[in-house]
């Protein structure tokens, strides 16, 4: 819904997204993804160019936000008419392998698309509702403020809801024809989302979020100077990813040692996701109401996993 409204509003079609995103199934979300493992061989993301990943740890720009961004402005000059409808991204990529984008990106790239013309879409799917800990929504901790957001996840609790935010100008442009939708504003879901909400503000899962998120990843960095085999620790708050590779200097990822690790952890009672292109990413993004005690289980489970390999 988010891309077509950005289509509709602007009168322009192109559409960037970031190689290594995930933003869904449909075949317009499908084709905005920039991950091979989530792309069946159907007619998929006409309109859609995908730019250099602003991957801090594998990207080849490091955390140079700005140079990233200037993949964005060759796209846009070679690959669009010079007009485009918008672009998308998540500010911590979730399938991905929790990947933060480098420092100063999103601002360098939504001048350069409201300059093109189009508006810019934040996928707060995973990262919105005060995950990250020090901010509700993972767009402010890039000090940007997006045209559309698009939500899910969090805002029910496992309840299944989404929604699309925006300003009411552009939300008018469904109004030039019908728009309806099975499950849309089903009353059920719609009253669990408003209880979640009020929920996170009155446990303060936030403020949680951001208390044990810190303690997680201070004791994950503890573990990456015991264990040869941890590439990378990065995340904010409860969204953490952890890699793994065979070579700290070539960076080859350890896929099969991961999935390994992942089911002694298992037998020992932890479940943890696991993500990224090859697949060698722990993913650890816990329940908001995850405890210091939790988190040290984690760590020691993950400990004990990774010295038996």
């Amino acid at each position: 819904m988010a891309m077509m409204m950005a289509r509709l509003y602007t009168g322009n079609y192109d559409i960037i997204a970031l190689r290594n995103a995930y933003h869904g199934l449909s075949a317009a979300t499908m084709g905005a993804a920039g991950l091979h493992t989530w792309k069946h061989g159907i007619a998929q993301g006409f309109g859609v160019h995908h730019a250099l990943n602003p991957n801090p740890y594998r990207g080849v720009h490091g955390m140079d936000g700005k140079r990233y961004a200037e993949d964005v402005a060759d796209l846009i000059s070679s690959s669009t008419p010079g007009k485009v409808a918008g672009f998308i991204a998540e500010t911590i990529q979730g399938a991905g392998g929790a990947v933060e984008l480098a420092p100063g990106y999103l601002p360098a790239v939504y001048e350069q698309i409201r300059n093109a013309g189009g508006v810019c879409i934040a996928d707060e799917v995973q990262t919105g509702f005060g995950r990250t800990g020090s901010h509700y929504w993972g767009f402010e901790t890039q000090g940007v403020v997006p045209d559309i957001v698009t939500m899910a996840k969090g805002i029910g609790n496992g309840l299944p809801i989404g929604a699309v935010v925006t300003t009411p100008e552009i939300a008018s442009v469904l109004s030039r024809c019908l728009h309806f939708n099975t499950f849309g504003g089903n009353p059920v879901c719609s009253a669990g989302g408003h209880a979640v909400i009020k929920v996170i503000d009155k446990e303060k899962l936030q403020e949680n979020c951001a208390i044990v998120g810190g303690h997680l990843l201070d004791r994950l960095q503890q573990l990456k100077e015991k264990h040869e085999i941890i590439g990378d620790v990065r995340g904010k708050g409860l969204m953490i990813g952890v890699e793994l590779v065979t070579d700290r200097g070539t960076k080859m990822p350890a896929k099969a040692e991961t999935a390994e690790a992942l089911e002694k952890m298992k037998d020992l009672g932890v479940l943890a996701g696991k993500g990224g292109l090859s697949g060698n990413v722990f993913r650890i993004k816990p329940p908001m109401c995850f405890t210091k005690e939790d988190a040290d289980f984690l760590v020691d489970v993950m400990d004990h996993s990774l010295a038996s390999l």
